[in-house]
């Protein structure tokens, strides 16, 4: 059956405005979370850029208009954004990124110590595979040869002493200096070794950049985010898409989330 476009539109702003009571309670839930990955992305708004949260500049101010990071106190694990850092809770760091980041050092700026480095973070979430978790002992004795690879690293990538360091020093400096929440997934369970759950999530919105190039209006924006986390929550809750948008237009909200 062919549908105008008005209609979709007009379905999808429909479904935006019986989503009200979601938006809401999926901020309570992010808020009182033990853990939360982050992520930011941009979107194409009628030939401007802005971040997925709507605004134009991505920053905490963008951010605090969410109302989810001001008042969370978990762990927050994310990309080395300073922006992030201006949050009260505690951090976890991305160690994809890491690994990323690392080959192109041993890569391009043949950094044996980043080879090593990569190596490590690998070994150790090999190890972290098959338990969820370190013994206190094995924990030590990774954190002791990461400690090891950082002073040759010292040694092998110095201070240049100018203003502006190299890209692969800038990396050095990081592991050194945020030990802590690189190797955090190491002994808290809870941990993920990398963001990628975060970047999962928000995967959908570059497939829809990708066939559309762009949202004409904010609104389109707005309600394509707004749909897209309803129906990504229900669908790891195991309601698939179609029960979850018929349970909506019927007024009957999902089991996970009770009136």
């Amino acid at each position: 059956m062919p549908i105008s476009q008005g209609s979709v539109v007009n379905f999808n702003a429909l479904a935006y405005s019986k989503l009200d009571w979601f938006k809401e309670w999926a901020k309570n839930r992010l808020i009182k979370s033990g853990l939360l990955n982050a992520d930011e992305t941009g979107v194409n708004i009628d030939g401007t850029l802005h971040c997925l949260s709507r605004d134009k500049k991505r920053g905490t101010k963008a951010m605090n208009n969410m109302g989810v990071l001001a008042n969370f106190r978990g762990i927050l694990v994310h990309d080395h954004w300073k922006a992030y850092f201006k949050y009260g809770c505690d951090h976890s760091l991305c160690n994809a990124h890491h690994l990323r980041e690392l080959a192109r050092a041993y890569g391009q700026d043949g950094q044996m110590w980043a080879k090593k480095m990569a190596t490590l973070l690998e070994m150790i979430n090999s190890a972290i595979l098959a338990g969820g978790s370190l013994p206190s002992l094995e924990a030590k004795r990774f954190r002791e040869q990461y400690r090891q690879l950082i002073r040759r690293a010292e040694q092998e990538c110095p201070d240049s002493g100018k203003r502006e360091q190299s890209k692969s020093r800038n990396l050095l400096i990081r592991l050194r200096d945020f030990e802590k929440e690189v190797l955090l997934f190491m002994e808290d369970a809870t941990v993920p070794f990398a963001n990628n759950q975060g970047e999962r999530d928000l995967r959908m919105t570059k497939v829809q950049q990708k066939i559309s190039d762009c949202f004409r209006s904010l609104d389109g924006a707005k309600r394509f985010a707004r749909l897209r986390s309803y129906i990504l929550t229900c669908q790891k809750n195991e309601i698939d898409a179609p029960s979850a948008l018929q349970m909506l237009f019927e007024g009957k909200r999902p089991s996970f989330a009770p009136n």
